[in-house]
């Protein structure tokens, strides 16, 4: 892959943020918001139960996690959404550029802007609520990067679905988070759900994460096979995402569907 194509969308992408100031708010309101809420949450829930547990890391930490594996997917989304609402997908595809530096660019464009939402949140949970990450350990790299490796490849399977039915069919990658948070066991062990979900939950990457960070704030160990095995699958997951949005876009291209490509639905 070449860096100059790269490179081209990454800077789109900073031009965009750059002329447009809600675009910027838009990476810090949403993420601020549920910070404050959830920190005040644990704040009185720490004032109203016994004495010696800490709700900040548990609740306040699942929620930062768990808005940074948001941002990322976001960021992978948003930054193919530009390109669909500007009707740009076409001249994109024009230039001499590859379906992998596409993905390429669409990936550094959300680590960029998931990282600094992160700092957003990190500073603001530990400025008003307390919250040290540093009770995490090392696996606080590792937790992240699973959740990270996953956003990406849920970002990229929500590109391919807007791409092979249009951008109508937007409205569908919105709730994806929403509606992964009750398997992925954000603030709550797996333990506690109907035998069923718990299979269905253990193909999450994050269900290993939150586990482990359970199990390391309330003064145990978490499994380093546990964690790897989150890890696989992520990768796993990665690479299965940027093979259909190939496939995907070959198909677009060979019927003829990126010339058609509108506000309409595509069928």
């Amino acid at each position: 892959m070449r860096l100059t194509p790269i490179s081209a969308i990454v800077l789109r992408q900073f031009y965009l943020l750059r002329a447009g100031p809600t675009r910027v708010l838009s990476l810090v309101v949403w993420v601020a918001i549920d910070i404050i809420l959830w920190g005040f949450m644990t704040k009185y829930l720490n004032s109203v139960t016994a004495a010696g547990f800490d709700f900040v890391p548990v609740l306040l930490g699942a929620v930062l996690m768990w808005d940074f594996f948001t941002r990322v997917m976001f960021g992978v989304t948003m930054a193919f959404f530009e390109d669909v609402w500007t009707r740009n997908f076409l001249n994109v595809f024009g230039s001499p550029i590859s379906i992998n530096e596409y993905l390429a660019g669409l990936v550094s464009s959300s680590i960029i802007t998931s990282a600094f939402s992160l700092v957003v949140m990190l500073a603001l949970a530990t400025a008003l609520f307390g919250l040290s990450f540093l009770s995490y350990g090392g696996l606080l790299v590792p937790f992240l990067m699973v959740l990270f490796l996953f956003g990406i490849a849920l970002g990229i399977v929500a590109c391919s679905f807007v791409l092979r039915y249009g951008p109508s069919a937007e409205w569908f990658v919105w709730p994806i988070p929403a509606i992964l948070s009750p398997f992925a066991g954000v603030f709550y062990p797996v333990s506690t759900m109907p035998a069923w979900v718990q299979t269905l939950a253990h193909v999450l990457p994050p269900v290993y994460v939150f586990e482990g960070m359970r199990a390391i704030v309330t003064g145990g160990a978490t499994s380093g096979r546990s964690l790897a095995i989150g890890g696989a699958l992520a990768v796993f997951y990665l690479l299965s995402a940027s093979v259909v949005f190939t496939r995907v876009y070959r198909k677009a291209v060979r019927t003829g569907l990126i010339a058609r490509y509108s506000a309409e639905s595509i069928t």
